[in-house]
């Protein structure tokens, strides 16, 4: 049994939602692309999919499997092409990792602007913040911020993230403005919950490091919420600049702690280390460094927060 061909009867079939379509796109008859998912239901012992007279549909266990089939078919792809030293376009499927405030705000724009000069490349983009793993999860490349990337997968820094502490104006004005990071102990945080290190921020300055174990009343896996939080005055936030830069600027968040600062992170492309690196991912992984060279940039130095709490006093 030609399990590959088997494979690829089933994904036309789940893609068209009919073995009719699919029979056409493969140039063959309905009874044969039949067989074929039959015969691979047969061997895995499971049922792929649902039937009707009018559409076939996957079931859980046939979605799963289809997802795999099409990482499956399309590493086949790449593979075969990679062979080719006239090969100038991406072809195949491209499964894309990131993190929910970093794709919202940045990958849509430029999603849009890479397949614009990439017709042939399908895209798979997952937004999220759970760490997930990128080989097991079968993705191409994780998008992640970090300060030193997992070992056992291939980086290829993007750009900085620098990380700001900030707080609301009206926040600032009733609780005060901390002038050392162990006065954070004493106000209400908000913390991001897949931090490193925890529910502490650890905070350098000339005085050396501090280890804050902050007391937070919100903790949250999204930035924009933790964000969004911090304008209504809640608390103390600390977020990658990105986040908050706007806020910064009209002054609806004020940067405290000016002279201490978190580590330094970097928003990192991660991608199972192999000795073909697929045409795809290169050309992805190269336009996203070269498209966020500028958005990534450190933001104007605000205010004093002490001048400013004055001026609204």
């Amino acid at each position: 049994m030609d399990k590959l061909t088997n494979m690829k009867a089933f994904t036309r079939v789940v893609n068209h939602g009919s073995f009719s379509e699919a029979a056409r796109e493969l140039r063959l008859s309905r009874s044969a692309v039949s067989k074929y998912v039959i015969d691979l239901e047969i061997e895995l012992g499971v049922q792929l999919l649902n039937r009707t007279t009018q559409s076939a549909t996957p079931t859980e266990v046939g979605h799963r499997y289809y997802e795999r089939c099409l990482v499956i078919l399309a590493e086949i792809e790449d593979a075969e092409t990679s062979v080719s030293q006239f090969q100038v376009e991406a072809r195949g499927l491209l499964r894309v990792n990131a993190p929910m405030s970093f794709g919202t705000m940045f990958l849509g724009r430029l999603m849009g602007q890479f397949m614009a000069h990439h017709p042939d490349l399908q895209i798979e983009l997952v937004l999220s913040d759970q760490q997930l793993d990128t080989v097991q999860e079968g993705f191409d490349v994780t998008i992640r911020l970090a300060e030193t990337p997992p070992p056992n997968l291939v980086t290829r820094e993007i750009a900085p993230a620098p990380r700001v502490i900030c707080a609301s104006p009206d926040y600032l004005k009733q609780a005060g403005i901390p002038q050392h990071p162990r006065d954070l102990r004493n106000h209400a945080c908000l913390n991001y919950g897949y931090l490193a290190t925890g529910s502490q921020w650890k905070l350098t300055g000339k005085d050396g490091d501090h280890w804050v174990p902050v007391t937070w009343c919100l903790c949250s896996n999204n930035g924009e919420v933790l964000r969004d939080v911090a304008l209504e005055g809640r608390g103390i936030v600390l977020l990658p600049t990105f986040i908050v830069e706007s806020c910064l600027r009209d002054g609806t968040l004020q940067e405290v702690l000016n002279d201490y600062r978190a580590p330094e992170m970097s928003i990192h492309a991660l991608f199972p280390p192999a000795r073909y690196t697929p045409y795809k991912l290169r050309v992805f992984i190269d336009f996203l460094v070269e498209a966020l060279s500028e958005c990534f940039v450190p933001p104007t130095a605000p205010q004093p927060p002490q001048q400013r709490a004055n001026k609204s006093s």
